[in-house]
């Protein structure tokens, strides 16, 4: 761990232009929001700089000057956005009273190696900026569907009554058009009979391929690889197409020389297809836990008298078994939220979520698909949380990391 270094107070030369380029961005976003980025920025970075200098030369008083900060962004988020605004505001004026004194008290400086350079410094700090400006960028979307979904109107956009809080402004009827719509819960169903089939086939021949591929004495395993993972590397829109092709021959074969019912081959179809683009991520994920496997161990297996098939529900799969799961939940995700190899593969009868979803967005602009939308992130959020702690149990177990 870095030791602490003293604290010691920085020239203004170097706080007022850092606090203003903060108040620049982030009041780019409040003068989007007015019509004018630029304007944003231009009044964000002086109102952040000639505050910093009034608490710094005026005030000389830390705790006083971050709760009138508070208060006075609070204020101006109000008169711009009324109560929405004031929380916001609120919340950059705590923000701005700690970056004005973490900067000029230097406690920046505090836990990180004291014989670090300032351009060192500099990077450290700025890279963090920039992991977390991407990271808003990507989840300010998903933040903004979630209120949306509980709208009481049939609007895409908040309404007056939802940004002063009303709670006739909020509704359950979105959710509700949901549960109880007959073609919204028949692609529901298909999703749910789809996705987990396609899983399966996806983790049997995914996991089988990557104990294979793992062997010293498989040739050409690079270029193997390099196949087998081409589905997440190929334009997805270019796969659906050999899809199309490919599997419209099988079709017409069982349908026609088989005798099956049509309906059952688009089903086979559809989960082919979408075991295809799960194989990548089950051979990825087992792959990567592949790597700190003992090899001994099916050894002495071996030499006890256990047979393969033994040697590998016995002893391989338990200790690789996060890693198949995993790949596993993120099959499963890739097959539930799939929508452009559905289009060329399947018929109207397997007609999925993501589907429905799109069908909505481009016939009857349905605010149902608010609703959808949120129930797929946090399924989405149960499942990556699944994976993190599998992850992390692999390496427990792989002897990576402390338990």
């Amino acid at each position: 761990m870095a030791a602490l270094t003293p604290i010691s107070r920085k020239p203004l030369s170097l706080v007022l232009p850092t606090v203003a380029a903060f108040g620049g961005f982030f009041g780019t976003f409040v003068g989007a929001s007015n019509g004018s980025a630029l304007f944003g920025i231009l009044i964000g970075a002086a109102l952040i700089a000639s505050l910093a200098a009034f608490y710094i030369l005026v005030l000389k008083n830390e705790q006083l000057s971050r709760w009138l900060n508070i208060a006075l962004m609070g204020v101006l988020g109000l008169v711009l956005g009324g109560i929405p605004g004031l929380v916001l505001g609120a919340l950059f004026g705590w923000f701005f009273g700690w970056l004005i004194f973490w900067m000029y008290e230097g406690r920046y400086r505090q836990h990180i190696h004291p014989y670090l350079t300032s351009g060192q410094v500099l990077w450290h700090y700025t890279f963090r900026v920039i992991c977390g400006a991407i990271f808003v960028f990507l989840i300010t979307p998903i933040l903004v569907v979630l209120p949306l979904s509980f709208n009481a109107e049939d609007f895409f956009t908040f309404t007056p009554e939802m940004l002063r809080f009303d709670p006739g402004g909020y509704s359950l009827k979105h959710y509700r058009d949901f549960f109880t719509s007959n073609e919204w819960q028949r692609s529901f169903k298909n999703s749910l009979i789809i996705a987990p089939i396609a899983t399966v086939i996806s983790v049997s021949l995914g996991t089988l391929a990557a104990i294979g591929l793992s062997q010293s004495h498989v040739p050409a395993k690079r270029a193997i690889m390099a196949i087998l993972i081409s589905p997440m590397i190929v334009p997805l829109i270019i796969s659906a197409t050999g899809m199309f092709f490919f599997y419209s021959s099988v079709g017409n074969f069982l349908e026609g020389t088989l005798g099956m019912d049509k309906t059952f081959v688009g089903y086979i179809k559809v989960i082919l297809a979408h075991a295809v683009l799960g194989v990548p991520f089950v051979i990825i994920t087992v792959t990567a836990t592949l790597v700190g496997f003992d090899r001994s161990l099916t050894r002495a297996a071996a030499n006890m008298g256990a047979n393969p098939v033994t040697t590998f529900f016995r002893v391989q799969m338990p200790l690789i078994l996060p890693g198949v799961i995993s790949g596993g939940l993120f099959a499963f995700i890739t097959s539930f939220d799939e929508v452009v190899v559905v289009l060329f593969v399947g018929s109207a009868s397997q007609k999925t979520l993501p589907w429905q979803m799109f069908t909505g967005l481009r016939e009857q602009i349905s605010p149902t698909i608010l609703a959808v939308a949120t129930i797929l992130v946090i399924i989405s959020i149960g499942l990556l949380t699944a994976i993190e702690l599998l992850r992390r149990r692999s390496e427990r177990l792989r002897g990576l990391s402390p338990s």
